[in-house]
């Protein structure tokens, strides 16, 4: 009897899977494709895109087959099986394995709790096209993600995330804090997207690990590191209302050394679509160059030096004065100089796989003039940025702890008897750890406590977890606390140019602080063999209390206070991923209730549109062709008189074209002509003194660009 159940058991386990993997389009090998049946067995494709797996003792089995830069591949298989299986993958950007640096592990995308948005190279090579002199349009195509215009005169523009203010944003550039404070006006057009990996994007509170300012969320800009094989890139852009850029971009690592160089150069004379005799985009010319310098010590250690520079001049106001041709009647101008200097230096050293040490240190100079005709804004920010980070553990659960210290000193030449000065130092010290509890379950967890000299001590917990279902579903749920130092600059003295703004009183005005979560769900098929579909519904809450709330005394001058009652913003996102073949249809809905709970309101924040849409078809032949229509809906908002706004659609195309190692492109950015002037009386009331109305559409209305990226 014992002998009769031994021979049936070596015999059930004797099912032996082979199959071949090949590409779908060319039928050519895959190298290195991994095949799992469980998470005890699998097999990868050798050079020839053969696999084997053993021992099967299951008679019906799933298949998984995955391999990088390809649409994962699953399918039931019964024994016993006739022959060699042909597995065939195809192509797909949205499924490439991405590493992410924003929580400072090595996981991919898919394995972190934290919920993180990346936007991929080819996403932002997209994206240049359409805006090449800064990230602006980047952003502003994420889903719940708006950029507003803060000046008619400068085109500012602040970045709100989920409807909170853009001062609640932590923009860092390779982890570094380089645009906060004073340096936060102007940033977002100063920061062009050549030189850029990938985009990462994280909602909600997340100052565990980079400290305070991350209450809306936090967007690290991830820059090209040197490679073996050369990277050179130039491009050349054109605009039919005078923009003309220039970016080129090198990359090459010899030997011990690796040296990447980004440099962009951008004219933009003065238009004025709807000739009102005011500037829609200011006069600009501008100049960045970012050189970085990589020192390879050994195979465990490595040294990066980054420097960067960016001078701009910006004039907006009457068109007569821009063009020098002032009279009575035409007075008006505003013009920002600006200059924005760092360095950034990196030493790390990887002891082995799983234990890391990192040491960073960074010094921000940034300096601004605002001139009109009788009025001088100038200012100057200094601020660095030491850390020192140690990642340890091992595969299953990986720690990082670290310290860090923070300055941040503003001094103004005061054009009256404003003293707006300040000297901000925070000491900080965290620690975060990322388990995996089970093969369905992760946790991460974290802790900051930050001591500042003139606001004392904060306590930052974080705690989020990711459910794998299984290969189709999946689920986070995170949240955290975050808290914001005060300053006066703010969407509102921004649209002020700083002028009567009273300075802030440390003994009155508490710092801002928050609390919020959000739950997502994941889901991603694959139909038939030439179809995908992915999923993710997100639904976020955010409460902010001791908002800075913008008041106007008795004398006109303009002070901050604490909030009597809460900032709110709370809603949903949904984004759906679908392709077929070589087309890509990308869909988002955004619902954003912001809501204003203090002085007795509870009412919709302004110039906050609750319901925006967007959506883009692309048809990409790789090498080929590049052919892409988008449509943006933006719903209706409420002015801070509380009059309401049009809602209105905005709408491009763009096509580009590869030939060998040039790109050809043409764009047709907002071609419906989409501006505030067609949808409302837009009286500026004088040409010397003029009062612009609330900006809440696009003002420069069509533009069309065409230019050439040429790889050598």
């Amino acid at each position: 009897m014992w002998f009769i159940v031994l021979i049936g058991t070596m015999a059930h386990a004797q099912n032996i899977f082979t199959a071949r993997v090949i590409d779908a389009e060319d039928g050519e090998p895959l190298l290195g494709a991994t095949a799992k049946v469980s998470t005890t067995k699998g097999g990868v494709s050798d050079i020839n895109g053969y696999l084997e797996i053993r021992n099967i003792e299951e008679d019906s089995i799933q298949i998984s087959v995955s391999y990088v830069g390809y649409q994962p591949f699953s399918a039931s298989y019964n024994f016993p099986l006739s022959g060699i299986q042909t597995i065939e993958l195809i192509q797909g950007e949205e499924l490439e394995e991405i590493v992410v640096t924003s929580t400072r592990s090595s996981r991919t995308i898919e394995e972190i709790p934290t919920r993180i948005e990346a936007i991929s190279s080819e996403e932002l090579e997209e994206k240049a096209i359409m805006k090449s002199s800064n990230i602006a349009m980047v952003l502003r195509e994420s889903t719940g993600i708006q950029m507003q215009q803060t000046s008619a005169s400068s085109a500012n523009q602040s970045i709100r995330i989920q409807g909170l203010d853009g001062r609640y944003t932590q923009i860092l550039k390779d982890g570094f804090p380089l645009f906060g404070g004073f340096s936060s006006g102007l940033s977002i057009m100063q920061i062009p997207p050549l030189d850029l990996k990938q985009v990462e994007v994280i909602k909600g509170s997340n100052s565990t690990l980079f400290g305070g300012g991350a209450i809306a969320g936090l967007i690290n800009l991830v820059t090209y590191t040197p490679q073996e094989e050369r990277k050179l890139r130039l491009m050349i852009d054109q605009t039919h209302a005078g923009g003309s850029t220039f970016n080129g971009f090198y990359a090459k690592r010899y030997n011990d050394i690796g040296l990447t160089l980004y440099a962009s150069a951008n004219r933009q004379a003065a238009y004025d679509p709807n000739n009102d005799d005011f500037s829609d985009i200011p006069e600009i010319r501008s100049f960045t160059l970012n050189p970085s310098l990589f020192y390879y010590l050994n195979d465990q250690s490595s040294l990066r030096l980054t420097l960067n520079g960016t001078v701009e001049n910006r004039i907006g106001g009457d068109m007569e004065v821009i063009g020098d041709r002032p009279n009575g009647l035409h007075q008006f101008t505003e013009e920002n100089e600006s200059d924005r200097v760092s360095y950034q230096l990196t030493y790390q050293n990887s002891f082995d796989s799983n234990r890391l040490l990192t040491v960073k240190n960074s010094l921000t100079f940034f300096n601004r003039q605002i001139l009109e005709p009788d009025f001088e804004f100038s200012g100057k920010q200094w601020s660095s940025f030491s850390e020192v980070a140690y990642n340890y553990g091992n595969t299953k659960a990986d720690w990082i702890s670290g310290i860090n210290f923070y300055t941040d000193k503003f001094e103004e030449t005061p054009f009256d008897s404003l003293d707006r000065d300040y000297n901000y130092t925070t000491l900080g010290a965290f620690t975060q750890n990322t388990v995996n509890l089970n093969d369905i379950l992760a946790l991460e967890s974290g802790l900051r406590i930050d001591y500042d000299l003139d606001y004392g001590f904060f306590a930052l917990p974080r705690l989020s977890a990711l459910s794998r279902f299984n290969d189709t579903w999946s689920a986070r749920i995170g949240g955290g606390l975050g808290y914001k130092l005060p300053t006066i600059f703010t969407e509102d003295a921004e649209n002020l140019t700083y002028q009567g703004i009273l300075p802030i009183n440390i003994n009155s005005v508490n710092p801002e602080r928050s609390i919020g979560g959000n739950l997502d769900f994941n889901f991603k098929t694959i139909i038939g063999q030439e179809w995908t579909l992915s999923v993710n519904q997100l639904f976020f809450y955010t409460k902010l209390n001791d908002a800075l709330v913008f008041r106007e005394n008795i004398s006109g001058q303009f002070f901050y206070e604490n909030a009597d009652g809460p900032v709110s913003s709370q809603g949903i996102e949904t984004n759906v991923k679908l392709g077929f073949k070589d087309f890509k249809l990308f869909a988002n809905y955004a619902l954003i209730d912001t809501k204003l709970k203090y002085d007795n309101l509870n009412e919709q924040k302004p110039l906050t549109p609750k319901h925006n849409i967007g959506s883009v078809l692309m048809y990409e032949v790789e090498d080929k062709w590049r052919i892409g229509y988008e449509a943006y809906y933006t719903g209706r908002q409420f002015r801070n008189d509380r009059t309401r706004t049009d809602d209105y659609w905005t709408m491009g195309f763009m096509v580009m074209k590869k030939i060998k190692n040039v790109s050809l492109y043409v764009n047709f950015e907002n071609f419906s002509d989409t501006r505030q002037h067609r949808m409302e009386s837009f009286d500026v009331d004088a040409h010397f003194k003029p009062d612009f109305p609330e900006l809440w559409a696009p003002t420069d209305g069509r533009i069309i660009n065409a230019g050439f990226i040429l790889e050598l």
